[in-house]
């Protein structure tokens, strides 16, 4: 049996999770075979995902995103180096509280300087979670880019800092990146502006008011115009371009990287195929599952691989909106809701872990033909 199931957020890490359900499983079944497999799809996770596969964790202390010094890291293994933006700059970082319009992706740079430094020639970014809606800009700045204002001086950190931008210097930058290639992991698809981008739909999650949002579009506007303008090519609407406060356009325009879904990224660098040799059963699942969990979420990427080789898949989850045509559809076998267990919801989060261990016995004894 392998465990792959997502962390339950507000409740369990992956870790947790999985630690839960084996414990269920091997109390009524001692011989039973667990192989787990820690999955994220980019954000928070991430990091512990690949340092659970055998990569090694890499301390540094960088620049939080409201400027204060925090400790993180990155996961490495030979020349690869994996860095999580939510551990970096995410919102868990934000111990004054929010600050959408100063708040800037800087702390991820610098993890990914020291990574560069550090002799890593191929840099995973999982990008989710983000305390910002910079549009990338200090994560690039961090890299070597200067983006200046009229006079010539460096415009202030986050969002509100672009609507003075003027010109854009990326030459140390692409001196930096000689030799390098980044690979973003994310399964968000927005565009940088408009009403489904990066302003609009994730910084009212970061603290901001309709007002912030206002002038967060401007200040991506004025960004990404400044950016086409510079390097001849303009992505503001590529897929992606807005996921973690529009890191993901700065990374696609300006560093070069390459976007790839979160989850496959993962599980391809964990080795999840290889754990589902011999395999009978696959358990899946997150805190909540919704559409967005049949569609490219890291449980929607664990049961496509295990379909592809006959395995049947059940999903866990804290509680789930999919009424059973859905799952059955998507050739889920079962799914186990806590909220099935325990219907107080505030109850389902805190004891999380001991529903999660009956229903793991419950898995144990329980036939998929």
């Amino acid at each position: 049996m392998v465990l792959a199931a997502d962390k339950f957020k507000g409740s369990l890490t992956a870790a947790e999770v999985g630690e839960a359900l084996r414990r269920g499983i091997q109390r009524a079944d001692p011989s039973a075979e667990v192989v787990r497999v820690r999955v994220a799809d980019g954000g928070d996770g991430t990091l512990d995902a690949f340092v659970a596969a055998g990569f090694e964790q890499q301390p540094v202390t960088v620049t939080g995103p409201t400027g204060e010094r925090v400790r993180t890291a990155y996961a490495r293994r030979g020349e690869v180096a994996v860095v999580e933006l939510a551990d970096a700059s995410g919102l868990s970082r934000l111990g004054a509280g929010p600050a959408p319009l100063r708040s800037s992706t800087c702390g991820t740079g610098e993890v990914a300087l020291a990574a560069i430094r550090a002799g890593c020639r191929e840099l995973v970014i999982g990008i989710g979670g983000s305390a910002s809606t910079d549009g990338g800009a200090g994560l690039v700045t961090a890299l070597g880019a200067r983006i200046l204002d009229a006079r010539g001086e460096s415009v202030p950190p986050g969002g509100i800092g672009l609507l003075d931008a003027a010109s854009l210097d990326l030459g140390p930058l692409r001196e930096l990146l000689s030799g390098v290639t980044i690979t973003l992991a994310s399964d968000v698809d927005n565009p940088l502006l408009g009403s489904d981008g990066a302003a609009a739909v994730y910084a009212p999650q970061k603290g901001a008011t309709p007002a912030d949002v206002e002038v967060l579009e401007r200040a991506l506007t004025r960004w990404a115009d400044l950016v086409a303008a510079t390097t001849g090519a303009d992505l503001r609407d590529a897929p992606g371009a807005g996921a973690a406060g529009g890191a993901g356009f700065g990374a696609l325009a300006l560093l070069g990287a390459t976007m790839r879904s979160g989850a496959d990224t993962v599980l391809d660098l964990v080795g999840y195929d290889d754990a589902l040799a011999g395999a009978d059963l696959v358990v899946t699942g997150e805190g909540s599952v919704d559409e967005q969990s049949l569609r490219g979420k890291a449980p929607f990427a664990v049961l496509e691989r295990a379909r592809r080789r006959s395995i049947p898949v059940v999903f866990v989850c804290g509680r789930t909106s999919l009424v059973p045509e859905s799952l059955t559809d998507a050739g889920v076998a079962r799914l186990w809701a806590l909220t099935d267990r325990e219907p107080d919801l505030a109850r389902c989060i805190t004891e999380a872990a001991s529903l999660l261990e009956e229903v793991g016995a419950e898995l144990a004894g329980w036939d998929p033909r």
